[in-house]
């Protein structure tokens, strides 16, 4: 199950999320979102955790938590919508 991590410390980073949520299972990926420019976090990260059940247990015990000094968000990550481009990618407002 992907997970959806929100209103993280800037100070958090992928390790510290790791650390966070292991207590409930496998971890197979913990991704902290960064600015590609500044390298700086965005404030929000994605977890992948194998099993289901251990999954949905650290969402309901862990959002509203406290990490880094702030009540963390987490949810199950709603799966990425395509973006609609009306221009067909022609680069002209018509």
């Amino acid at each position: 199950m992907n997970i959806y991590v929100a209103n993280l410390a800037f100070s958090v980073d992928s390790q510290a999320l790791r650390q966070h949520f292991s207590q409930y299972g496998e971890i197979t990926s913990a991704n902290v979102i960064t600015d590609k420019f500044t390298g700086q976090s965005r404030g929000f990260a994605f977890l992948e955790m194998p099993n289901d059940a251990e999954a949905q247990k650290a969402i309901d015990e862990l959002n509203g938590s406290m990490l880094g000094n702030r009540s963390i968000v987490v949810n199950e990550a709603k799966p990425k919508k395509e973006r609609f481009d009306n221009n067909n990618n022609r680069g002209g407002r018509w």
